[in-house]
């Protein structure tokens, strides 16, 4: 590819910045060889390298591209990364338990209405009482 001037019209769109190819990249049985240790032995990337004779950076950048670069994402007797949240489709709700406040009036603690009256809510009352204080 040229300059844009030189590839006419073509070259005023955007186009990915990402390389075509990576000739440097590390090969696939040495990213095999690192999943495994990591997997079995649980070794980070400083123990990994001098194993393989490569870089602790490298061995981090390729646990990283496969998502092990984190031990508590991994079960530990199995080794296999554990995703708490998968959903079918981006933007799906996730189930949240909020515990609610017991103590707190319907309308606000004292920060809302005066210490005296926020403080009579303090004894546990039925709810069906506490709709009859309104």
């Amino acid at each position: 590819m040229g300059p844009p001037r030189a590839q006419g019209d073509a070259g005023l769109y955007d186009r990915s910045s990402r390389p075509r190819t990576t000739p440097h990249r590390t090969p696939a049985d040495v990213e095999s060889r690192i999943r495994d240790l990591r997997r079995e032995r649980k070794l980070g990337p400083a123990r990994i390298g001098p194993i393989l004779g490569l870089p602790a950076s490298t061995v981090h950048r390729v646990l990283t591209r496969h998502q092990l670069n984190r031990l508590r994402w991994m079960d530990r007797p199995t080794g296999q990364v554990i995703r708490r949240y998968e959903h079918e489709r981006p933007g799906e709700l996730v189930h949240v338990n909020v515990k609610t406040p017991g103590h707190l009036p319907y309308g606000g603690g004292h920060r809302i209405m005066p210490r005296q009256q926020a403080g009579t809510n303090r004894q546990a009352r039925p709810a069906h009482e506490k709709a009859a204080a309104l």
